[in-house]
């Protein structure tokens, strides 16, 4: 593949696009939706190879999760084009204005970034994503999914293209990386890292090793979209079937997502208590995990006494469990004397990504909220919600831990920068 003549093409598209009005790029987004929508056979079947592939190669069924698409998860993928498409165009959008005293008129708007490459794992919902979010926001972007999901991603590519050429759109703006069959498998990921001039920004979306070797490689600008370690913390004033509800919720609904639960903090206070219910929680769900109680549980000392008689899949924590993302029906749980101890225990381990407390202490809650140094700190609710379709956002690039440019979950704005335009009437500096 030449990424020198794909770069070239996005970047004409992205000229292009920059010209196009929110009116057309919407008409757009909803022809890819349409289309999409007229080609579920093929999507889904192209989806089954990649699957079958997927389990044949010994994939956990977590991650087979992850890979997999249905009829139900293509239309809420369909649905956040259209969501996408009513939301507000963020292109032109004066942030501020103000004149200063010798008559400059000065406005800050946002602009499209150019030409964004997005390199992501499994997930083929990302394609269209990923592809829906630059689009509205005026960017061309190049896709570089992974060889897991390479039958999916060619085929919804080629629908995206198709049912922009129908719409009046530019099907010139989004290109398709295939991972190389043979040889390095990360070169041209190493390319597009590298392609100063070419590529204006990267958005690695994946497990710590691909965060890690984008962080290591890149000399283009990169977004970093982190891997989640996260925690919930149930207070010593908590409403234990509230904390059940969420807890069961937080880690079984997908557990290979960045937002599902890895480690379980509990006030020592409520453990003895809380413990045995949560590894009854879990037990109606062995079938779908596969597992001997639903969830295995790696325990300190004080909980593995507590998980020992009740729990079917239990075991001693070592010191790798904290802090690991498991990305699996597997939790980490630890016992903590104080909410200052497990505050100062999830800011040690965590990710920066999403933590909850249970609590019925409105103290509690926003000192937990004010001392947490994550990207998204709940009070008594789940952190599955950290997503930018459940933020109101239609749909997300992923989720930035870092501090710098954007934070949480990633929706158009992320992929704008700032302009100043400055008018004047012959004005010259002194």
């Amino acid at each position: 593949m030449n990424l020198d003549a794909v770069c070239q093409t996005l970047r004409l598209a992205s000229a292009r696009l920059a010209m196009c009005t929110a009116e057309r790029k919407n008409k757009a987004l909803r022809g890819v939706a349409s289309a999409l929508d007229a080609n579920r056979s093929e999507i889904l079947e192209a989806n089954a190879r990649d699957v079958e592939r997927a389990r044949a190669s010994g994939m956990s069924e977590s991650l087979i999760d992850r890979l997999s698409l249905s009829h139900k998860s293509l239309d809420e993928i369909i649905r956040a084009l259209h969501s996408l498409a009513d939301q507000t165009d963020p292109i032109g959008q004066v942030v501020s204005g103000w004149t200063v005293p010798n008559g400059l008129e000065i406005t800050q708007v946002r602009v499209p970034l150019g030409v964004a490459a997005v390199i992501y794992e499994s997930r083929p919902n990302v394609t269209v994503d990923a592809f829906a979010l630059a689009y509205k926001s005026a960017n061309a972007v190049l896709l570089r999914g992974s060889s897991s999901a390479i039958e999916s991603n060619r085929v919804i590519v080629r629908v995206i293209k198709e049912g922009l050429a129908a719409s009046g759109g530019e099907s010139d703006a989004v290109a398709l990386c295939e991972p190389p069959q043979e040889g390095d498998k990360y070169a041209d990921v190493d390319w597009i890292l590298t392609a100063v001039g070419k590529i204006d920004i990267a958005l690695p979306r994946g497990g710590s090793a691909l965060i890690k070797r984008v962080v290591e490689t890149a000399r283009v600008p990169v977004i970093e979209t982190g891997s989640g370690v996260c925690h919930i913390y149930v207070d010593e004033s908590a409403d234990l079937s509230m904390a059940l509800d969420i807890i069961v919720n937080s880690k079984i609904q997908k557990p290979a997502a960045c937002n599902s639960l890895e480690c379980l903090l509990v006030h020592a206070s409520r453990a003895k208590e809380l413990l045995p219910l949560v590894a009854k929680a879990f037990i109606p769900y062995e079938q779908k995990t596969g597992r001997a109680g639903g969830v295995e549980f790696h325990a300190d000392e004080r909980s593995l006494a507590l998980l020992s008689g009740c729990a079917q899949s239990v075991k001693p924590a070592v010191e790798a469990d904290w802090g690991y993302e498991f990305l699996d029906y597997i939790m980490a749980v630890r016992v903590v004397e104080s909410l200052d101890e497990a505050i100062e225990y999830i800011n040690a381990h965590s990710t920066k990504h999403s933590e909850s407390i249970i609590t019925a202490s409105r103290d509690n809650a926003r000192k937990f909220q004010k001392l947490l140094d994550s990207a998204c700190v709940y009070v008594n609710a789940s952190i599955r919600f950290t997503d930018g379709g459940e933020f109101g956002m239609g749909a997300e690039l992923g989720i930035s831990t870092q501090k710098l440019h954007a934070r949480g979950p990633m929706g158009l704005s992320a992929l704008t920068t700032l302009k100043f335009l400055i008018e004047g009437q012959g004005q010259v500096r002194p």
